[in-house]
């Protein structure tokens, strides 16, 4: 579980009850009318504006910004320089034994083209389609999050207009103008809140969590090619670490140790 989104919109969260008990209550914060509007009116609009299937979609992707990713290129490289190896002795036919080993379906599929005969172009184009697919799927997730936090506060503006008519039409109760004005401005209050401490962030997440996918998707497309090729397994390790940090790169190149069990499985399979 990706730890940081809940500690994050838990702290979020005490900070904002802490600085309201220094000068207050929470009830005064606490109105359910207010809860329905905003949380009620984000979730109709976002229904209106988007098909079921895409709605579904949505559900799963918002599930990912709670769930642990990471990817360690580190051990993709080690994963792609072992490929070129077994590639430079045995030839690329050889590989079609390491297909049932590999747990990624675009690493595997990869393999596939290579092992078929496929040329350098197409094997190009089908992977660099597939990130482009993969993209789009993320993207319309990000999308109807993205909407939410624009419908969340502009239902809270909604709910205070409700609470300032209804305000206005009681004029003549003084005592009741001061309750009923913070009444009414708590549901912007929520629709600020909803936006940018929860809808917002995860949005920004969801697209931080895309990117790495589709960065090491990239270093697998740089490294099956230069595997095609028949380059040096040096030079495609020097060109893969191109997509990792130096201090990341250093880091495993001064430890000396193996970065990938599932590399030194392959290898003691071929010994």
């Amino acid at each position: 579980m990706e730890i940081t989104t809940i500690i994050g919109i838990v702290a979020g969260f005490f900070c904002i009850c802490i600085s309201i008990l220094f000068n207050g209550s929470l009830d005064s914060f606490i109105n359910w009318p207010s809860v329905l509007i905003v949380f009620g009116g984000t979730i109709a609009a976002t229904v209106v504006a988007y098909p079921s299937t895409m709605l579904k979609s949505c559900i799963k992707v918002y599930k990912n910004a709670f769930k642990k990713k990471d990817f360690d290129l580190n051990k993709d490289i080690d994963l792609i320089i072992n490929i070129a190896n077994i590639a430079r002795k045995e030839g690329l036919l050889a590989l079609e034994n390491l297909i049932e080993e590999m747990e990624d379906p675009f690493l595997k599929k990869g393999i596939m083209l290579i092992v078929d005969g496929a040329d350098t172009e197409l094997v190009k184009n089908v992977l660099h389609t597939e990130i482009y697919f993969i993209q789009e799927r993320h993207t319309q997730g990000q999308a109807i999050i993205n909407s939410m936090a624009t419908y969340a506060p502009a239902f809270g503006m909604v709910g205070t207009l409700i609470g300032l008519i209804n305000m206005l039409k009681n004029l003549d109760d003084y005592d009741a103008l001061g309750p009923g004005m913070a009444t009414a401005l708590v549901t912007t209050f929520y629709g600020v809140l909803l936006a940018n401490l929860v809808l917002n962030p995860i949005a920004k997440k969801l697209k931080v969590q895309s990117d790495k996918e589709v960065l090491r998707k990239e270093l697998y497309i740089e490294g099956l090619l230069s595997v095609q090729e028949g380059e040096n397994s040096r030079i495609i390790k020097d060109k893969l670490t191109s997509f990792i940090p130096r201090r990341e790169v250093k880091r495993v190149e001064g430890s000396g140790q193996e970065t990938n069990p599932e590399v030194k499985e392959i290898r003691d399979e071929r010994q």
